[in-house]
């Protein structure tokens, strides 16, 4: 019961319950032998979908890094969504583990992975995070907006575990595992910077989410859609007082960063566009405070 950390930290416990070794032994893919003991997961915020994938997060405190385990083994047998129990979340958790949600549908429906099925699920979390997030977070105590953004926050993880994610997830889990920053502070500060980066080559489906959200007029093209698409996401940042830079961002572990953040993101992950390591350290420069 809880958010993103208490049930990535209940998957890596049920590894070594049934497997034995260290936690560190299962980073990657297809490495849990025995199945984990059965999970039923009871998230407390709408956003970081593990109820529903077969990823687990874990940060290691000797190298100050986040790293992933993928198994189907890890998948939860039962995924409770209940949105009383989201009624007391701080307006910032609201909005930064919304966003998070955001993020894992708008990566899976960029990239090059999708299916029918994948691109569903994101398109409906989408546009039900840009109709109930924002009322979440002015309005907390409306459950059925809180029910939405569950549901949201499911579907996206059923989207992102099939199709996988991005740059945004790689270069958010440094700040993590470095910094300790929030991971879905992390996501939502970093994601209009990828989106930006990645606007040509992902021009026709960031322009499609723009039509689904109801941005722009008809008749207006792809491009300038998808530019619509990318504002949106920075103005909904700005009402909600997440901020633009990442206060805990040093200068000198730009480089550190973009390598951990591209060794992390290639070859497994689909993105449209391929970054550079020199683009990567320009991206997370424009992060600095």
């Amino acid at each position: 019961v809880g958010g993103g950390s208490p049930m990535d930290r209940a998957k890596g416990i049920g590894i070594v319950a049934t497997n034995g070794g260290h936690i560190r032994d299962y980073e990657g893919v297809d490495r849990v032998s025995r199945p984990c003991p059965p999970l039923v997961f009871v998230p407390t915020t709408a956003g970081t979908g593990t109820e529903v994938t077969i990823v687990g997060v874990i940060t290691d405190p000797s190298s100050h890094e986040k790293f992933a385990i993928n198994d189907l083994k890890l998948t939860p047998k039962i995924a409770a969504l209940d949105p009383e129990l989201m009624v007391g979340l701080p307006p910032h958790i609201t909005s930064t583990t919304g966003m998070d949600a955001l993020t894992h549908a708008v990566e899976a429906y960029i990239g090059r992975s999708g299916t029918p099925f994948t691109d569903d699920n994101a398109e409906r979390a989408v546009k039900a995070i840009f109709g109930n997030l924002e009322e979440c977070y002015g309005n907390p105590k409306n459950i059925e907006a809180r029910a939405e953004m569950a549901l949201a926050s499911y579907r996206a993880g059923a989207a992102f575990t099939r199709a996988y994610i991005g740059y945004v997830h790689a270069i958010a889990h440094n700040m993590g595992g470095l910094y300790g920053v929030p991971h879905g502070l992390a996501n939502a500060i970093i994601l209009p910077h990828v989106l930006r980066f990645s606007r040509v080559e992902a021009r026709a489906k960031l322009a499609s989410l723009a039509r689904l959200v109801d941005l722009g007029n008809p008749g207006d093209s792809d491009e300038t859609l998808a530019d619509q698409f990318i504002d949106a996401i920075e103005q909904m940042n700005a009402r909600m007082e997440i901020p633009t830079t990442i206060a805990e961002l040093q200068a000198g572990d730009i480089p550190l960063i973009a390598k951990r953040a591209l060794d992390e993101a290639h070859p497994d992950y689909p993105v449209p566009r391929i970054m550079t390591h020199a683009q990567c350290e320009s991206l997370v420069r424009d992060l600095l405070a």
